[in-house]
């Protein structure tokens, strides 16, 4: 990445990736399937093995209240198809992309998916960040890869939010005292 935009973009992403590590490393495995409410979006096992996540195609009122497993999942989906387009992959369908399974795989797959997506940006030139862009779908034929990779960081940085804050509140939980409780 050349120019300051490119500067700006990374910059943005580096300080949500150091908040997300700083949550990543104090994460429990009890932690990803904790559901803190009622009404739970998280992640099941299917016959095949593989984990499936909660999914509605209109977003249900009231709006269920996201697991860490579903969340790491959702960033998983997104990041994944966002950087499909960004190398020129076919872009993967939702249900192509599945949960790793337990918290240290899903922790080894998020920053996996870091480097991919550092690596798809490093690969940018100014070209590139003024191409159109396909994904997310919008109506908009001006959305440029500029305007999607400042997405995907506003959108990672939504998710770093509330895993770090279901963290905090799992580290809260009464009935887990050998939690560790430091935020």
């Amino acid at each position: 990445m050349s120019d300051s935009r490119h500067e700006l973009l990374r910059r943005q992403f580096d300080l949500t990736w150091a908040l997300f590590e700083y949550h990543l490393d104090r994460l429990r495995p009890e932690d990803f399937l904790w559901e803190p409410g009622p009404h739970s979006w998280t992640v099941h096992r299917a016959a095949d093995g593989t984990w499936v996540p909660d999914w509605a195609e209109t977003e249900p009122d009231p709006v269920p209240v996201p697991t860490i497993a579903w969340l790491s999942w959702h960033i998983g989906w997104w990041w994944s198809v966002a950087t499909d387009h960004l190398v020129g992959r076919p872009l993967r369908e939702r249900t192509d992309i599945t949960w790793p399974g337990d918290a240290e795989t899903t922790v080894t797959w998020l920053r996996g998916l870091r480097t991919d997506w550092l690596a798809a940006l490093d690969g940018l030139d100014d070209a590139g960040l003024d191409a159109t862009a396909a994904f997310p779908p919008l109506d908009d034929p001006q959305y440029t890869v500029a305007h999607m990779i400042g997405w995907a960081n506003a959108e990672l940085m939504k998710n770093v939010a509330e895993i770090g804050q279901l963290r905090l509140l799992r580290a809260q939980q009464p009935e887990d005292p050998g939690h560790d409780t430091s935020p």
